[in-house]
């Protein structure tokens, strides 16, 4: 009779087999690395709990039962489920995590609040990254990048999701000769040099002041300087908002100017499912701002 109110212990069930794969309870011990009467006593509990004897002493060992015999296969296949189910669970639990990389002015919150809702268990995490960071996606510091393309990143090497389009519009400082004009065309801002910068937003371009060029810089806060003290004009997606917190700046439309592209990119060859998943986050939630 079995032990009322008690599950099948797994513990006792991989006992039974390794007794049986020795047939002698003082081998199958120092397998397990328990004593032999220890492990005689969880023998007898499991037979307690079948309601039948499983083994037999024998001068040489132990033998099955006719009961054992039946007993063994199944237990075999129940200990192999039990282990596949621990590795799934496991992997699940390794592969159902992401760092997402963004940069610059794209807000990503509504793509991985999405994620988040569609993925409870998964580990979601986010990265912001600077003009530093270009190698982030190649060595692994993120799974997946959210950013504007073009970006410095081989073709075949990356699978690249498109997200959105923006146009884009220019910045100048208030009583620039532009800053009044309804719109401006791409040809008129034509031959301007561009700052460089892999994940720069912006297509930052300068133009000559009393004969001096515009010293380089890195941070978009003393761009958004230059532009604000007339020594330079920055072309920027509309959805970009940073300029709009300066009063000192203004910013027109730009009519036949390329749009500017949001894309999802990725490691090609990369089998975490979360990043397939993130992408299907991002392409039902992430649109272009209103202009």
């Amino acid at each position: 009779m079995n032990d009322l109110g008690q599950d099948l212990e797994l513990r006792l069930v991989r006992y039974f087999t390794v007794v049986a794969a020795h047939q002698h309870f003082g081998r199958a011990a120092a397998d397990l690395h328990v004593a032999q009467p220890a492990l005689s006593r969880q023998i007898q509990r499991l037979e307690k709990y079948l309601g039948t004897r499983l083994l037999d002493r024998i001068p040489q060992g132990t033998r099955l039962t006719p009961a054992g015999q039946r007993f063994l296969p199944q237990a075999q296949t129940l200990l192999q489920a039990a282990r596949q189910a621990e590795l799934a669970v496991r992997e699940q639990a390794e592969i159902e995590r992401i760092a997402i990389g963004y940069v610059e002015d794209l807000v990503i919150t509504a793509a991985v609040r999405e994620l988040r809702r569609r993925h409870p268990d998964a580990e979601i995490t986010t990265r912001y990254l600077s003009c530093r960071d270009v190698g982030a996606l190649s060595d692994k510091r993120v799974d997946a990048l959210i950013a504007r393309a073009p970006l410095p990143l081989a073709a075949d090497d990356v699978f690249t999701t498109p997200l959105y389009e923006e146009p884009r519009m220019l910045v100048v400082p208030r009583g620039h000769p532009l800053a009044d004009r309804p719109s401006v065309t791409a040809e008129e801002l034509a031959g301007e040099e561009a700052a460089p910068c892999p994940f720069e937003t912006a297509d930052w371009t300068s133009y000559r002041i009393l004969g001096a060029d515009v010293p380089p810089v890195e941070s978009y806060e003393d761009k958004l300087e230059l532009v604000a003290s007339g020594r330079a004009i920055a072309v920027l997606p509309v959805g970009d908002r940073r300029s709009s917190l300066r009063p000192n700046l203004v910013t027109v439309p730009i009519e036949g100017a390329p749009s500017s592209q949001v894309v999802l990119v990725s490691r090609k060859g990369d089998p975490n499912p979360m990043i397939r998943n993130l992408r299907l986050a991002a392409k039902a939630v992430l649109t272009a701002p209103a202009a």
